[in-house]
């Protein structure tokens, strides 16, 4: 007989829901070996490399993180945008508005982004370098992250502070502290907002062609793209493009410092960088889970998930299975199977092309420029799961 697995007490337990719970966790490994999902405080968790790539393509699930906001009993401004937005849609919605955005993500786009990105990294590391230390959160990654999404915006760098404070303040959303964060959290939203709306009524006096004026034209016909679809989609590039870069590029810089010789080796053969980059999100990728929800009642594994469970696809846990990386450990020359870091399927992250690119180009001169990086003072980090990375990461090195 097919259990349901939400009512399957032989199954291990994971308080997700606990800020002190640890997606890297001695429990989460002990819960890989005993079975192939978890239940938890949210819905089951899915633990092993075959399961997590199989369900974030399986046809009865539904992208499911559109329910966060509900599964932590919150609404308001924050929770109307992420249940709306581009991430949370399925079927026409979800591919119309992919469309829109589709062109301002190219390849080609991105390429002619690398100069500015190579520009950026090496002004923000000029700025510390020859003292020695920094906080590299402060100091090289949050400047970093938001410069970007001003070159993609095609604003002043001048702006970077003012967006990076809101996605942070946002960013307390993707966590597991989301509700006792909640009123920070939605007096950001409504700043984040209320600068999307000034941002349009700038473009329209004096239309540009990037990514806001290619989305003002979309705009024009509201059967393309609606006027609260339009600031939707601006606040999700900006929000978007900070919290996960920023985030990402601190847990590169702890990965490395807890591996020196892969940085050298990174400073010794700089072709290596966008390897550097799929391997660090391999081993400490920012966001730990991707989210999906059952449509429909259907069987898994001899296991029966109902229609309306959430699955957690633990892309944390996935991606160290002993199964398919009987060598787990970080290196950024081996051959390895794809990570989960931009999720997967139809909702495959829309910014992987720039997320790639500029990262590959700050990892690569940060390992040119800074020697023997160490830690210089305790590192204040977000909760070890959902998307997690550090909050305050005071470093010393020395100067190349």
């Amino acid at each position: 007989m097919t259990q349901d697995a939400l009512a399957d007490d032989t199954l291990p337990f994971l308080d997700v829901a606990d800020p002190k719970f640890s997606i890297r966790s001695q429990a989460v490994l002990d819960a890989r070996d005993a079975s192939w999902c978890a239940r938890t405080s949210y819905g089951l968790a899915a633990l092993r490399y075959d399961d997590v790539q199989k369900l974030l393509r399986h046809p009865k699930l539904r992208q499911g993180s559109y329910r966060w906001p509900a599964h932590n009993g919150v609404t308001g401004l924050f929770a109307r945008w992420w249940e709306a937005m581009l991430l949370s849609q399925e079927g026409d919605t979800h591919a119309r508005l992919r469309r829109m955005a589709n062109p301002a993500f190219s390849p080609k786009l991105i390429s002619s982004l690398i100069p500015k990105f190579q520009a950026l990294a090496n002004m923000l590391i000029d700025q510390f370098a020859a003292k020695g230390e920094c906080d590299f959160i402060a100091d090289f990654t949050e400047p970093y992250a938001t410069g970007v999404i001003c070159d993609l915006l095609g604003l002043p760098f001048e702006r970077w502070r003012e967006l990076a404070d809101i996605a942070g303040e946002m960013g307390l959303a993707l966590g597991v502290t989301f509700k006792q964060d909640l009123p920070t959290i939605e007096a950001a939203t409504q700043r984040i907002f209320d600068f999307a709306e000034e941002l349009v009524a700038e473009r329209r006096a004096r239309p540009t062609e990037d990514f806001i004026g290619m989305l003002i034209q979309a705009n024009a016909d509201q059967d393309q793209l609606s006027d609260q679809e339009l600031l939707d989609m601006i606040v999700l590039a900006i929000f978007g493009g900070i919290d996960t870069t920023r985030n990402q590029l601190g847990l590169a810089m702890a990965t490395f410092i807890e591996t020196p010789a892969q940085l050298t080796l990174l400073s010794e053969r700089p072709e290596l960088g966008r390897a550097a980059v799929e391997e660090v999100m391999r081993v400490r990728p920012t966001v730990t889970w991707v989210t999906r929800e059952a449509v429909e009642d259907f069987i898994y594994n001899d296991t029966l998930i109902p229609a309306g469970t959430t699955l957690h696809l633990f892309s944390q846990s996935a991606t160290s299975d002993p199964e398919i990386f009987p060598n787990p450990g970080f290196d950024i020359t081996a051959e390895r199977k794809p990570h989960f870091g931009f999720g997967g399927g139809t909702h495959h992250c829309l910014g992987h092309f720039i997320a790639r690119g500029d990262m590959t180009e700050a990892l690569k001169l940060l390992a040119q420029r800074i020697k023997n990086p160490r830690f210089n003072g305790p590192v204040e980090w977000l909760p070890d799961s959902g998307n997690t990375g550090a909050i305050r990461m005071p470093i010393a090195f020395d100067p190349a």
